[in-house]
Parts: C-alpha cells; structure tokens; sequence
C-alpha cells in the first residue's frame, strides 16, 4: 500500500492542520466533560454520605440510571432532545426558529454528567480509605473543619483519588469520539471526513487512533505526575504535624 505522506502535511492538499484542530477540540470536550464530573461527582458523594435519606436515594438513583443507559443514548437525548427543548420555549416566548443545541456544549455535558456517576464513587472511596482514628486525632487536637480538612482529609484522600481520576479522564476521552453524532468536528469525524474524502479509511484511522493515543500518554504521565506530588505533600505535612 503506497501512501502519500503529504496529506497530512499542513498545505492546502493535507488534512494535518485541519486534524491538529480536531484533536483540540477532543481534548477542550474532554476536559470540560470531565471537570463537570468531577463537580458532579463530588456533590452525589456529600448526598451519599450525608445522613438525609432522601438525598442518599436520589444520588444512588441518578448514579444507577447513569451507569445503566448506554453513554451514545444520553448524548441523543442531550442533542435531540435538547433541539426540542429549546424550540417548545422559543415558541412559548414566541420566538422564531429555526432552533438548534450547540453539539459541544451538548455532547460536554453528556458526557460529563456520566462522568460525574463513576467520579461520585471514586470520591467515596477515598473518603472510606481516610483512618477513622486520624479524623478523630484531629478533633480531639482542636483542628477547625476547615484545617482538618486541608491537612488531613485532602492529602489522603487524593493519595487514593487520583489513580482513580486518572482512569475515569482516559475514559472520558475515549467517549469523546461519540460526541461526532451531534455533527461537531472533532477527532473521530475529521478523520472519517478524510478517509472519505482520500478513499484511503485504514490510514486515516489508523492516525485517529495515533492521536488518541498521543492524547492518553501524555494524560497518564501528568496524572502520575499529579500522584507523586500528593504523595510529596502528604509526607511534609504528616511531618508537620
């Protein structure tokens, strides 16, 4: 199979600027995705471990329904879904359509609200992996809630949360590829588009799954970065105190 470097080059003949774009967008999708979940995430985990029932059954429900409906089916209702959303109040405002959903804020969102589902129960496993004893010694020590928590809950729980974080972050990025239904122009359909448009589909994915893979490596390599650190800043202040 004879192939033809240059197209992706960054001439008007490559697909390289227009794929160096799509896998900004990937990762912009991702990384809003995922910051939303993990603030989703860390709201279902207070309703879990609160003492209020009812808050305890409306996150473990929201938490089953999110694991259970196929992550392309949430990003449908968001999209579609949302277009008629959007255009029954603009005609109960009576404004004039045509009405549509921005596909990047829809598919972020999507994905992010899923993400925030398997995010909640990494956060309440690192908050059963803290001591009881240490949170204890804090107390009987005097410490505010707001010392004890910068200096005894955070440093631990990290320890135990961001291998965690790390492995949801690869799989919102590997979502973000089902984002391409809403028409948005991200990695997965650039590179459908190319094969398309160069009848040469084995290449052009093949390099889709290069980027991806480029995207995960670095990701790793910062989140293992992020761990030795939590580990650094849990050794200096165990030693302060």
């Amino acid at each position: 199979m004879n192939i033809d470097w240059q197209l992706l080059g960054f001439s008007d003949e490559g697909w390289g600027m227009a794929l160096l774009r799509a896998a900004g967008v990937t990762f912009s999708v991702s990384l809003c995705a995922f910051v939303l979940g993990m603030l989703l995430g860390s709201l279902l985990c207070w309703m879990q471990l609160s003492g209020d029932r009812w808050q305890r059954k409306i996150a473990n429900g929201y938490v089953i329904v999110m694991r259970g409906v196929p992550e392309l089916l949430v990003i449908y209702l968001f999209y579609f879904g949302g277009r008629q959303v959007v255009a029954f109040f603009g005609g109960v405002l009576g404004l004039a359509g045509p009405f549509d959903v921005n596909g990047f804020i829809a598919g972020a969102m999507a994905i992010g609200l899923i993400s925030g589902a398997y995010q909640s129960g990494v956060f309440r496993g690192a908050w059963y992996a803290i001591p009881k004893g240490t949170v204890e010694a804090a107390v009987v020590t005097g410490m505010t809630k707001m010392m004890m928590f910068r200096r005894i809950i955070v440093p631990q729980a990290l320890k135990t949360a961001v291998p965690a974080l790390g492995n949801q972050w690869q799989s919102v990025i590997k979502e973000s590829a089902l984002v391409s239904v809403t028409g948005l122009v991200e990695t997965m359909s650039q590179v459908s588009s190319a094969s398309g448009s160069t009848q040469m589909p084995f290449f052009f994915y093949a390099v889709g799954a290069v980027i991806y893979l480029i995207i995960t490596v670095i990701s790793d390599q910062v989140f293992r970065h992020i761990e030795k650190f939590s580990l650094r800043g849990q050794k200096i202040i165990s030693q302060q105190g």
